[in-house]
């Protein structure tokens, strides 16, 4: 296999690995049994606006609506009203449409229907505050978060105790009426509680669980959050009778998505792996674990022979030091190239579902065995750029990003070893 075949198939994975998740497939043959009463579609999310598209076509009664998407990733829908937000620092607009959802739901009856359609970015497109907090707490928090490494999970306990709107407090709102949650997953494990903090689920995490994470990662929140996670309200546990008739459906998991790539590497002959799908931890940790999994394949045909692809998902995380253009995934990629140093028949990529990694509308890259080469040509340190979570201007240098726009989809990350004979 050529450099340009084994890109190419690379690239075909990925692409196979989206289009699984595609809520125009996935979403019409999982509706809900429609109510005696009215429809009321609410969501948020990155892939929510497809997401509301897709139901709104198969949906064959009267319905309203209101999602909340990412900027840029609103489709045009007839009856559901599309608004855009700031991901992954929250901003007004969001502040504004969990508001407005939260009243959308509110005065419903028991013959009612709410649909809730939840993928991946709800939580930071949700951002009404809890009473005695103000969205630059809630900014504060979230980008303090993002730069720590901490885990998604781990994020979103925090983020829910510090909402109006998650952590089940939408359903709880709703209630006397049926919630039916259609999930589109980004989360290890596919807890759906988890999914976009969870805004129409019971939540089992308590005050100090999040209180806890803010210490464990050295963040000091300030006096405001503080106060709200000593004696604010607990979110909705478990047994709360106000959401004893929401219940969720899973539509899309990471899993699905490696096993679309797992079969386009076996139609070209190459045995695909799956090594996980909720694969976490720093990202050039990760890596150098992929690498040595590679080199094992490359010398004793373990844990199977070459030609194969060491395929993963999950959500690693970013220990932010640097000021570079960062993002988990091209920042695993310049890891695992360091890591390889340049071995001749081992190709890489990795990028997110979403078409974002981090704060760049950059999907991800390629890794191929003259990465390091062509790098040096360039003057360009590729252990400086690691060192600075500079890994966008890295690959951007090379040529080779993976670019692909909003995928309107998400079920987090994806990456691929392709490890060849010879």
């Amino acid at each position: 296999m050529q450099d340009g075949q084994a890109r190419a198939l690379l690239r075909a994975m990925f692409d196979a690995a989206v289009a699984a998740a595609d809520p125009a497939k996935v979403v019409p043959g999982r509706l809900p049994a429609p109510p005696k009463g009215r429809t009321v579609v609410v969501g948020a999310g990155k892939a929510s606006a497809a997401m509301a598209r897709a139901f709104e076509k198969a949906w064959p009664r009267p319905l309203t609506g209101l999602v909340v998407t990412r900027y840029g990733h609103a489709v045009p829908c007839e009856r559901i009203e599309i608004v855009e937000a700031a991901h992954p620092v929250p901003d007004a607009a969001g502040e504004r449409a969990a508001a407005r959802m939260i009243e959308t739901v509110r005065g419903l009856s028991a013959d009612d229907l709410v649909v809730a359609l939840v993928s991946g970015g709800a939580s930071s497109l949700l951002s009404l505050p809890a009473p005695g907090l103000t969205l630059d707490d809630k900014r504060a928090v979230n980008k303090a978060l993002l730069a720590s490494g901490a885990s998604i999970s781990e994020m979103n306990c925090v983020r829910k105790h510090l909402s109006a709107v998650k952590g089940g407090r939408l359903a709880a709102a709703a209630h006397p009426a049926r919630v039916e949650t259609l999930l589109i997953s980004d989360v290890p494990g596919d807890d759906p509680a988890v999914i976009g903090s969870g805004p129409t689920l019971p939540d089992p995490t308590r005050r100090a669980d999040a209180r806890a994470i803010l210490a464990r990662h050295g963040i000091d929140p300030g006096t405001r959050v503080l106060a709200v996670l000593d004696a604010g309200e607990e979110t909705p546990k478990p047994g709360d009778p106000r959401l004893a008739r929401a219940r969720a459906q899973m539509l899309a998991t990471p899993q699905g998505s490696l096993l679309a790539a797992a079969e386009v590497a076996h139609a070209a002959g190459v045995t695909p792996l799956i090594l996980g799908d909720a694969i976490e931890g720093e990202s050039r940790e990760v890596a150098r674990v992929m690498a040595g999994i590679a080199f094992q394949v490359r010398r004793y045909g373990q844990p199977a022979p070459a030609p194969c692809a060491l395929i993963s998902g999950g959500e690693t995380t970013v220990t932010v030091r640097g000021k570079g253009r960062g993002g988990r995934n091209v920042e695993f990629l310049l890891a695992l190239a360091l890591a390889l140093r340049g071995d001749p028949r081992v190709f890489a990529a990795a990028g997110d579902t979403d078409g974002v990694d981090g704060a760049e509308e950059i999907a991800g890259a390629l890794v191929a065995p003259d990465t390091l080469a062509r790098a040096k040509a360039l003057g360009i340190d590729p252990a400086a750029r690691l060192a600075d979570n500079d890994g966008h201007s890295f690959f951007e240098a090379l040529g080779d990003r993976i670019v692909t726009g909003p995928t309107l989809t998400n079920v987090n990350d994806f990456r691929a070893l392709l490890v060849l004979p010879g």
